[in-house]
């Protein structure tokens, strides 16, 4: 009778579980990357592309000052960034962003005694973006009045670039005041791509009101416009904020304003309609 010798390799099996430490080690480094890095700079990006926005806001602001010097009607585009990208080979989502124009609603500038050219107050009209991030804060940027404020979900609003006020002497102030026409059908976009902002420059004109001795600014940007116009008068006139005004009434002098109004057409979008 033969007897036949097994011989037990274990060779094989330290093979596959090697394999299996190296794949789990690799999963936890994978993991630790997406849950812990991913967000960090994502966040990071978003904040970027903020800064971007930013960026353009002021160079939106820019054209239409220049439209506005010149009155030049040739449309001038500005590339506004809607939002950014996600990471490839990760689980990332994007940020997207919606241009639109805000020319109609209650919000409005009330001079006391009024205008004779705006009995009913100024339509105070802007130029609006706003952010739909994923991990950094939501933000809108509006440029309104011709100042550019910023303001997030749950914060006050800040004014990035103070509107086109000049004071001379005690209170001679000179406000250049553009008056945004969105256009039906080109007035709003949404995406995360690149959109442009058309603009163009129409009519214009001036109107002077000595010994106004009240101004009252109807807005979503009570605390942007009550920062920027202290930081110019100071205390030489009364100040009242609410949660969708600032007012400002006459102290020891009148108020003696020269009001140059100008009317900006605006087009968002790919296409132009003449």
């Amino acid at each position: 009778m033969k007897y036949k010798k097994f011989v037990k390799k274990e060779n094989a099996v330290a093979g596959v579980i090697e394999a299996l430490l190296l794949v789990a080690l690799v999963s936890i480094i994978i993991s630790t990357i997406q849950l812990v890095y991913i967000p960090e700079i994502m966040e990071e990006r978003e904040a970027e592309h903020m800064d971007q926005v930013s960026n353009q806001f002021s160079s939106l602001k820019s054209m239409i000052d220049l439209q506005a010097i010149t009155n030049s009607s040739a449309p001038i585009s500005t590339m506004i960034t809607l939002g950014s990208k996600e990471l490839p080979y990760f689980i990332t989502a994007r940020s997207y962003g919606e241009v639109s124009t805000v020319d109609e609603g209650e919000y409005k500038i009330e001079i006391l005694p009024a205008s004779p050219t705006f009995p009913n107050g100024i339509p105070l009209t802007s130029i609006k973006y706003e952010a739909y991030n994923s991990y950094f804060v939501d933000q809108i940027y509006a440029l309104e009045g011709g100042g550019i404020m910023v303001k997030q979900l749950h914060g006050e609003s800040v004014m990035r670039v103070d509107p086109s006020i000049y004071v001379e002497n005690v209170l001679d102030i000179q406000f250049d005041l553009p008056i945004i026409i969105g256009i039906h059908g080109k007035n709003l976009t949404y995406g995360h791509g690149k959109c442009f902002v058309r603009t163009n420059w129409s009519q214009g004109g001036i109107d002077y009101l000595p010994n106004s001795n009240t101004i009252n600014i109807s807005t979503q940007y009570p605390n942007a416009w009550n920062e920027s116009l202290f930081s110019m008068l100071g205390d030489k006139v009364n100040y009242e904020k609410g949660p969708s005004y600032v007012k400002i009434t006459r102290k020891d002098d009148d108020i003696n304003l020269k009001l140059r109004y100008y009317y900006i057409y605006v087009q968002i979008g790919h296409g132009w309609i003449k």
